[in-house]
This record gives structure tokens, sequence and C-alpha cells, in this order.
């Protein structure tokens, strides 16, 4: 029977702005049993795609991402905002739903020619993830997944992905 994921999440109307519909993964979080699925369905997809390490945006991407790689004992690498990281850094720009930001990745984040699976709570425009994807890539890695706990379809952020295998748990 397959685990209903679209039960834990909450949606708030005009968060964090007019417009936009926010889609919460709180309550899943805060349900032990929930929160062990959406690890595991996760963990199993990047387990599929032999990666050495998972990345993930600053900061809902940590709390799937860090148990992720920890289950499967594989490294984690996070994609921070600006003035988080130390040393030297590489950076993406990206625009979202609601706004602009930038991500930066410390240089040795990733290995050439490491296989990297990009985690996040959400996919909506792409703008995250995409910024991420070309961090890694830049870095010499090799993206051979995406995944998501929701993904707004009609955003179509998927697009910004077309050349790696992509998970969703719920679809709005």
């Amino acid at each position: 029977m397959a685990f209903n994921f679209d039960k834990y999440i909450a949606t708030y109307p005009d968060f964090p702005k007019k417009g936009i519909l926010f889609r919460d993964i709180t309550p899943l979080t805060e349900n032990g049993n929930a929160f062990r699925q959406t690890v595991n369905k996760i963990a199993d997809f990047v387990k599929s795609k032999n990666a050495d390490l998972v990345v993930a945006p600053e900061a809902r991407g940590f709390i799937i991402g860090c148990p992720v790689a920890y289950k499967l004992g594989i490294g984690f690498s996070p994609a921070r905002k600006e003035g988080k990281l130390p040393g030297k850094k590489v950076s993406a720009s990206y625009g979202l739903e609601y706004g602009k930001s930038t991500l930066y990745m410390n240089q040795s984040a990733v290995k050439p020619g490491q296989k990297v699976v990009v985690i996040d709570d959400l996919l909506a425009t792409g703008g995250t993830i995409g910024a991420t994807i070309k961090m890694v890539k830049e870095l010499g890695g090799k993206v051979v997944g995406a995944a998501f706990i929701i993904e707004l379809s009609e955003l179509n952020g998927r697009n910004k992905m077309n050349d790696c295998d992509v998970l969703s748990l719920v679809k709005y």
C-alpha cells in the first residue's frame, strides 16, 4: 500500500506574500512515521542512482538531504545563502516564484566525477535546483537525479532538469 504523503502537507494561502500558496512540510517532519517514510523513499531513489553525494540547498533541503545521506553512508554538501560559508566558493544566482537569490558552495564540496543527487523540499519554478545543479556541474560533479517532497507541476520546474531523473513524492 502506497504511503499518502499529501496527508502531511499543510497549505497556507498568501504566504509569504499575497498570491502565493505555500506548501509546508512541517506536519510531515513532525510525524515520526511520515518523516521516516519520506527519508526511506528518497533514500531508495538516491541508492538506485548509485550516488556518491547528496547536495541540498538551504534550508529545507537540509531537513531531508542530511538524513538521506546518513542512511546511505554517503556525503552531504550544502548549497548555502550569502555569508554562510567560509573559504573559496562558487555561486549561482536565480529567480524564484517570489523573488531573487544567490546560492554558494565551497569549491571543495563536490569532487570531479562524483555522482550527485540534489534534494530539496519543493520543486516550483526550478530556480533553486537549477542554480544548485549549475554549481555541482561547475565543480565537476555529475547530477544523476533530483528528489523532492513536493512538486508544483504547473510551474514547470522539471524543465530545468531535462538531463536527470526526478522523483517527487507529491504533485500539485
